[in-house]
């Protein structure tokens, strides 16, 4: 059982509302871009390697050091927003990004483009582990995976639009190279979301368990303000039950809680030593691996589709063609999972998409028939990005409050740098095996999530964070 007096199951009580639609909306602007600059490379790379700006091998080190940019931006930014709060981290990379991308526009040389990448993805590198923590403690656990894949949703609407743009702008020259400007779109609508999110509250879970009582009470009070009907306060009962044994509802015949807060709750603190305590452990070590292999099967993909096409023979307008069609289901995988994360149980959901896509991605590597590309290339999109929603919900399930970005940060981060490395690995395979050998590599390794997940992931759907924790 939840004591009811604390925020946590206060913020259960509250019913989704107009709060928690406008919340989800500020947040995904976040996500919004770390999908558009990701894509952005992967489809204005194979421009670039056409033009003769970069080889395969420096767009190879291109993309490594946008990742390693990421992991050393997940490592600052999503581990310190345990300490620095949620809004606070978002506002800071977001800023960081817009700057460095739009100086990543005018650079130079191959040289000075990986050098600018390398700073943009210190600012995007941990904005979905934040976004992740953030909706996790900001929304009931009822609707918890839902909401998370509704940024997902917002998220990648951003692929069939910079697959629209690079389509449209890379054959152009107007005033500079027509890939310059799709930089300089993401980089300054990066700049107009950053302006908007400066609306957002501070998570009261986090502000709670930093000791900042009053903080925390003020933050849900304007969280029930606008998501409860007027005169209907969020109960302050004895007890809630846990809400995977009852539907927490809110008492219009309950008083308004007082905003003084027990004395008895203080500052939680947590170390990183402490992730590698029981009941942490194995999740920490479950996710280290998880992270380090499934980015090898999405980015493997994501980041290389283009490429993979031109080294078939495919023409770059060709190339873009396809994958410009194949953008356009991007969307579709977290829609899906809107519907289901909360109905089917996230783990065994992450296990069977991780199969898909690796089946998916070998018919991608053999078919040769424009067609069979485009649908195979659909299929592995599709159910790539279900199972993105799906995890970003289903990692920041695992961690509690006072160490949640700490844990989600420090696991996630392995994502970011097996991302680096792998371009390199991709490069190298593609050279000596061809396409048919790096969608082997690939399966490999989502066979490998599978595996992980399936024998030691836990059960989170409906299930109070607070209860997790233990």
């Amino acid at each position: 059982m939840i004591d009811a007096t604390s925020i946590a199951a206060r913020i259960e009580q509250i019913p989704v509302g107009k709060f928690h639609r406008r919340f989800i909306a500020l947040v995904s602007l976040g996500g919004w871009f770390d999908f558009y600059d990701i894509y952005m490379m992967a489809y204005i790379g194979a421009a670039l390697q056409q033009s003769g700006f970069l080889t395969l091998h420096q767009f190879t080190n291109v993309i490594a050091a946008g990742f390693l940019g990421m992991f050393t931006g997940t490592i600052l930014f999503g581990m310190g927003s345990d300490r620095m709060g949620r809004r606070s981290a978002f506002v800071a990379m977001l800023l960081i990004y817009s700057l460095f991308t739009l100086a990543g526009a005018f650079a130079p040389t191959a040289g000075w483009l990986l050098v600018l990448r390398f700073f943009a993805g210190i600012g995007i590198g941990a904005e979905l582990v934040v976004i992740d923590t953030y909706v996790s403690e900001m929304v009931p656990s009822s609707a918890r995976g839902r909401y998370v894949a509704i940024t997902q949703t917002a998220g990648f609407t951003a692929v069939p639009i910079v697959a629209i743009l690079v389509r449209l702008l890379v054959p152009t020259h107007f005033a500079m190279a027509g890939w310059r400007w799709v930089m300089v779109i993401g980089s300054l609508g990066s700049a107009l979301a950053w302006y908007f999110r400066r609306r957002l509250p501070e998570s009261p879970r986090w502000l709670e368990s930093r000791g900042r009582h009053a903080e925390a009470e003020q933050a849900l009070a304007l969280l029930a303000a606008e998501s409860l009907p007027r005169r209907q306060p969020v109960s302050r009962a004895r007890e809630v039950a846990p809400p995977e044994a009852s539907e927490t509802t809110v008492s219009s015949t309950s008083t308004a809680h007082s905003t003084s807060t027990p004395a008895s709750v203080n500052a939680e603190r947590a170390s990183f030593a402490e992730l590698w305590r029981s009941p942490y452990r194995r999740r920490t070590i479950m996710l280290v691996i998880f992270h380090a292999l499934q980015t090898i099967g999405y980015y493997g993909f994501a980041n290389w589709a283009p490429t993979f096409l031109l080294r078939r023979g495919v023409s770059l307008l060709h190339s873009l063609e396809y994958t410009l069609l194949i953008a356009l289901v991007s969307p579709l995988g977290p829609a899906i999972a809107v519907l289901t994360s909360d109905k089917l149980e996230r783990k065994w959901t992450i296990v069977a998409m991780a199969l898909l896509i690796a089946a998916c991605g070998l018919g991608f590597a053999l078919w040769t028939l424009p067609t069979l590309i485009v649908l195979s290339g659909a299929l592995v999109t599709l159910c790539s990005n279900w199972f993105s929603a799906l995890l970003h919900a289903y990692q920041s399930e695992l961690f509690p409050t006072r160490m949640r970005a700490t844990g989600v940060g420090f696991t996630y981060s392995w994502s970011r740098l097996s991302a680096s490395f792998s371009s390199l690995l991709i490069g190298a395979v593609l050279v000596r095996a061809g396409v048919g050998g790096v969608f082997t590599l690939l399966a490999a390794a989502m066979l490998g999530v599978a595996l992980v997940i399936g024998i030691f992931g836990p059960r989170t759907n409906r299930i109070a964070l607070e209860q997790l924790a233990r």
